[in-house]
């Protein structure tokens, strides 16, 4: 299995409950990493003035609540893409806005909290 699938399967675990804040969210989701045995590091810098929420190998993963506005979204991930220490990019949110299969020719996934719970709203 490759880095961005083993992370993308870690993630799938995640049951996080309506969080009150994002750093609920980030603490579910170092838990998730954790409880899969795979190495991270939080807050970590990619670019000078760019830190991604987690750097799990060379997979970026950036934490959402809510539903983020798609153009900043869009903006911020394609930034963290352009670091040459990232291979994939990973959002996790509770709903996400449409965003295509990749960003600066590197795949970007997403962990829709809502749809693991089979929840679609």
């Amino acid at each position: 299995m490759d880095e961005l699938q083993t992370v993308l399967a870690a993630l799938s675990t995640l049951r996080a409950p309506k969080a009150r804040d994002e750093y609920d969210l980030h603490a579910q989701t170092a838990q998730a990493l954790a409880a899969a045995g795979l190495s991270f590091r939080h807050e970590a810098p990619v670019a000078p003035r760019r830190r991604v929420d987690f750097l799990c190998g060379s997979v970026a993963i950036e934490v959402k609540r809510g539903r983020p506005a798609r153009a900043a979204l869009l903006t911020q991930l394609a930034a963290y893409a352009r670091s040459p220490l990232v291979s994939s990019v990973v959002l996790v949110t509770e709903r996400a806005p449409a965003l295509p299969g990749s960003v600066c020719g590197k795949p970007l996934a997403i962990i829709g909290l809502q749809r693991l719970w089979g929840v679609a709203l």
